[in-house]
């Protein structure tokens, strides 16, 4: 099933997991998705390759037992900067084999000092190109802050608009913790005329390192709420973990509260993050 068309029916609710960096962790992503399958996923969205490898081999593969093992509908991710066009037809055939309608197409994280070895610059290069070559459902990324490397907001819109027109069909946000910065970034899109499904991405943050990392990567701004709970709760593991918890739960629902297309979770491989906040919000996202 093509992802886009959930949309049209309800409030889609999707999980994203990653592939175990080696072959003695692959246990973990199963056990991952052995806790997410309660859960009523919509889609599952698998990341392409593990901690910046090139090979998308795993993610394919993941994808495929999220399909046919889980029986749940799976979004391979691919990453433009990676591949070459003869690799993107080679991955487009093996999708079709085994049966994957749905890829997240992004341009991918340039490494420093180093030159892209694919094809593709920007993301919508490889929408397009995927389109042309394929009927796949295909997924596109946006940033509510901007991308950091964009001079400006309208100016990130303004790519998100190529992305659109190359041939997407839903898009899904980085994630975010002011809920506000979504709202004014969907008032832009719309009235820029993107008129695409937008699930919002949120990530339970749980440990303090990692939000720094993020912040560092992505440039997420830091709401002061947010950050009087890192404060308060950094040197207590168990608390930290349940406040980051709650204020994901907080900003799904008033997310639900404002209509949004669907929510993305960001759960690191985490079911019992994933499960507690599909308890909390269960009866609201069907509502």
């Amino acid at each position: 099933m093509k992802t886009a068309e959930l949309f049209k029916k309800k409030t889609v609710l999707s999980y994203e997991v990653f592939p175990p960096k080696t072959t003695d962790d692959a246990h973990t992503i199963y056990e991952a998705l052995d806790g997410l399958q309660g859960l009523c996923p919509d889609f599952i969205s698998v990341t392409y390759g593990a901690g910046g490898g090139t090979n998308c081999a795993k993610t394919l593969d993941i994808a495929a037992a999220v399909k046919k093992q889980y029986k749940i509908e799976s979004v391979a991710h691919l990453r433009g900067l990676d591949l070459s066009r003869d690799e993107v037809l080679q991955i487009i055939g093996e999708l079709n084999e085994k049966g994957i309608e749905n890829v997240l197409a992004l341009r991918g994280d340039a490494v420093q000092d180093t030159v892209p070895a694919g094809d593709f610059k920007h993301a919508d290069e490889l929408i397009a190109y995927i389109r042309a070559h394929s009927d796949l459902n295909i997924l596109a990324a946006c940033y509510p802050e901007g991308h950091p490397e964009c001079k400006s907001l309208a100016q990130d819109i303004a790519y998100l608009k190529r992305k659109a027109d190359a041939g997407a069909s839903q898009l899904i946000t980085q994630f975010f913790l002011d809920n506000e910065d979504f709202y004014g970034f969907l008032e832009k899109v719309r009235a820029a005329g993107i008129t695409l499904p937008i699930q919002a991405g949120i990530m339970p943050v749980t440990n303090r390192k990692s939000i720094e990392r993020m912040v560092k990567m992505c440039g997420i701004k830091l709401p002061k709420k947010f950050m009087r709970i890192m404060d308060r709760y950094e040197h207590s593991p168990a608390a930290l973990r349940d406040a980051g918890i709650a204020y994901a739960i907080d900003q799904v629902i008033d997310l639900l509260a404002h209509d949004v297309d669907g929510i993305h979770l960001y759960i690191m491989n985490k079911p019992y993050t994933a499960k507690r906040i599909f308890e909390a919000v269960q009866n609201i996202i069907s509502a």
